[in-house]
């Protein structure tokens, strides 16, 4: 099994780069190969909605750090993409990549039954983290970007969420979301 992590937060020791650690450290304990992409560290762009990946390539044609990334999503297994909560949506950097993300949908994909170009059978485990202990804010994170990436391909998405885990806080510590953690890495390694 071949793992793309991708973390979406500046703290490289923040909770949902911690809670991605240990999920892939399960994996990994497990014979998989993994490979992490830390976004604050790479130099890239957005989507800048050139359509060239919808009239003349079948890929995203950017030529910066984010190209490795897409490549190495095309090809593994599970993709694991953690990101904080920041004024209210996931942090710049996680979108940044979402965006270019596009590249993966064929270029009929409005009106296609089968809108994506990524290789059948991909997971996806959608990591995010919040300090906000109220389980009702921001739980259309989770809903809109499973959606999504359901339309992109993945056959199946995991979401860990872990609430109530601000700066300083040790989300490992949590009995719950180390339980969901194991949890989910039983399921994704599962087949």
């Amino acid at each position: 099994m071949k793992i793309t992590t991708v973390v979406g937060s500046p703290r490289i020791n923040g909770n949902s780069a911690t809670i991605a650690r240990s999920f892939c450290g399960m994996l990994t304990g497990k014979g998989a190969q993994a490979k992490t992409f830390e976004l604050n560290n790479l130099s890239y762009r957005g989507c800048q909605a050139c359509m060239a990946c919808k009239t003349t390539s079948e890929k995203c044609i950017v030529k910066d750090d984010l190209e490795a990334v897409l490549d190495d999503i095309w090809t593994s297994d599970v993709t694991i993409i953690a990101t904080p909560v920041f004024c209210t949506e996931i942090s710049a950097q996680t979108k940044g990549l979402i965006d270019r993300f596009y590249s993966f949908f064929k270029n009929d994909f409005r009106t296609n039954p089968e809108p994506s170009r990524l290789p059948i059978g991909k997971k996806l485990v959608f990591i995010l983290a919040q300090g906000n202990p109220d389980e009702s804010m921001f739980g259309d994170i989770i809903a809109r970007y499973t959606r999504m990436f359901g339309r992109l391909g993945f056959s199946s998405v995991f979401p860990i969420r872990a609430v109530g885990v601000g700066p300083g806080s040790d989300v490992l510590k949590n009995e719950t979301i180390v339980r969901v953690i194991r949890e989910t890495a039983e399921k994704v390694s599962a087949g």
